[in-house]
């Protein structure tokens, strides 16, 4: 399967999963408003940082050697069964310390121990999570694109539901539970489409763990936990810096314009995680290499950049259909953000060959550089320009990466 048929498909699943997060959120918005949609932040940032480290923070390696060993590989049940004890071994530890610490956790991160439940909660249902993205990975790497989508879509399709009726029922409690409670039952769905499969079965899961696949993985392991720690983290201290200086609401109007290109990018970057990285990690030939890069850049930016001038255009109507007459500050930070949008997909094709080739020492030097610019780069222009500065910073910043990658894979292109 071609890139332009994986984003296709890729385009289905995740226009299902917009829809999903468009209801979601408006409910979000009417019924907490900006400071509550900066808490959810606040929370999404610390579960992506705890869902990494429970995964072990193999996925990624676990997609590439399963696509480069191939479906019938000797290798791939030593591969897969110490994938999965890492993963037991992580989301059981991870689990057990957010049921210990759960009303540190909560007091530090969302400023009030109210919410010591949730991280209870989270604590006993981390580990089906865990599995969960195991099993979507090894799908990913198996290049069993429409199931892998089709379990994506199942999954958006449940989110909705269950996440809304918490939402209605019980507002900023309800949004949190559905957070920490959906990969319980969308583990249920993963098992259900995967119990005919003729590889993915017990007994390739049961091998003992064999240190050189091991070795390999936790390479990719060094690289998702920096992204874990980085990215969530500098987001914190910016959400917070954002939220003492000029107000927990223009923190929450910085969150929703992070969730909008979230959103509308998650188009792209989800063709490029389920495509792009096990392409890149079986290609060998320098010449194979440009070739595929110069489709990404043929197919990938123009559709970014249409994107973003059909959001730009429309953003009065996004704004409203959205969020409510609260969020219209937030309508002067589209330009910049949408520019840096762009520039980070420009950016993104190069910087996969780092994950596909694994240039581990080189990744997390940049993922720690460019993570504390940003940080840098927005107290700065926070305090010259307020708000729309966080624009300025982030678009910047991908300018300064753009170049960076050039300079980076080179080497490796050509």
């Amino acid at each position: 399967m071609n890139l332009a048929k994986t984003s296709f498909l890729t385009l289905i699943a995740t226009t299902i999963k917009m829809i999903a997060a468009l209801v979601i959120n408006k409910a979000v918005s009417i019924l907490i408003g900006p400071s509550g949609l900066a808490l959810i932040g606040q929370f999404q940032n610390i579960s992506q940082l705890v869902m990494t480290i429970a995964q072990g923070g193999i996925n990624t390696g676990v997609t590439k050697y399963t696509a480069e060993y191939g479906a019938e590989s000797e290798p791939l049940p030593k591969l897969w069964s110490s994938a999965s004890k890492i993963t037991l071994s992580c989301s059981i530890i991870v689990g057990l310390v957010l049921i210990v610490c759960s009303k540190y956790i909560s007091e530090y991160a969302l400023k009030t121990d109210e919410f010591t439940y949730i991280f209870i909660m989270f604590g006993f249902t981390i580990i089906f999570y865990s599995i969960n993205q195991l099993l979507l990975s090894i799908l990913n790497g198996l290049k069993e694109i429409r199931t892998f989508i089709a379990i994506n879509i199942t999954q958006s399709i449940y989110s909705l539901i269950f996440t809304t009726l918490l939402i209605v029922s019980f507002g900023l409690d309800g949004a949190l539970i559905a957070m920490v409670t959906n990969q319980s039952i969308v583990f249920i769905t993963v098992l259900w489409r995967l119990r005919n499969h003729k590889q993915i079965i017990l007994s390739n899961f049961k091998h003992k763990f064999d240190n050189a696949e091991g070795r390999k993985l936790l390479s990719y392991s060094a690289m998702a936990l920096t992204s874990a720690l980085t990215v969530p983290v500098s987001h914190l201290f910016i959400r917070d810096y954002i939220g003492e200086n000029l107000s927990w609401d223009d923190a929450g109007y910085w969150q929703a314009m992070w969730y909008i290109s979230s959103m509308y990018l998650m188009v792209v970057t989800t063709a490029l995680s389920t495509y792009y990285l096990p392409r890149l990690s079986e290609i060998t030939s320098k010449i194979e290499l440009r070739a595929e890069l110069k489709q990404g850049y043929l197919i990938i930016v123009p559709i970014v950049i249409c994107l973003s001038l059909a959001i730009y255009m429309l953003r009065d109507f996004i704004v409203w259909l959205l969020f409510t007459e609260d969020f219209k500050v937030m309508l002067d930070l589209f330009k910049w953000q949408l520019i840096g949008d762009v520039v980070k997909i420009i950016a993104w094709l190069l910087s996969y060959l780092m994950l596909a080739k694994s240039m581990t020492k080189v990744f997390i030097i940049t993922e720690v550089t460019f993570s504390a610019s940003f940080m840098l780069l927005s107290f700065y222009f926070i305090d010259l320009y307020g708000l729309i500065g966080m624009t300025y910073a982030y678009a910047l910043n991908y300018v300064i990466y753009f170049f960076s990658m050039l300079l980076i894979t080179c080497k490796v292109i050509f």
